[in-house]
């Protein structure tokens, strides 16, 4: 049996998602994607052997680089000042006290019966 996407062509398609759900965030590159420290590695042993291979990884360094600024400049967020994310943080601590005062509420009216363990 074929595996990769060359074996799911065969499979039936996943189900649509409802589309009230919100799909969640793509999950983040691998941490050793975010390495930096083999690319110097190798520079320095490129520039060690006097080598001429040390042109070509210092542009795998430099390409290395671009694709992070590109991944950091498209992370949600990112254009959201100090004083917005306060704001933010402040707005959902009250959403979560409010619940909270709520739920307390709704268990004090003994309505549910909450099972005990």
């Amino acid at each position: 049996m074929a595996s990769g996407p060359a074996g799911r062509a065969a499979e039936e398609p996943p189900p649509p998602e409802p589309p009230t759900e919100q799909k969640p965030p793509p999950l983040p590159p691998a941490q050793e994607e975010f390495s930096f420290l083999p690319l110097v590695h190798d520079i320095i042993k490129c520039m060690d052997k006097d080598s001429q291979d040390v042109h070509q990884v210092l542009n795998e360094l430099k390409n290395k680089f671009q694709e992070m600024r590109k991944l950091i400049s498209s992370m949600p967020g990112i254009g959201v000042s100090p004083e917005q994310q306060q704001q933010q943080l402040q707005n959902l601590r009250e959403q979560v006290r409010t619940k909270n005062e709520l739920l307390q509420k709704y268990k004090s009216l003994c309505m549910f019966e909450i099972p005990k363990e």
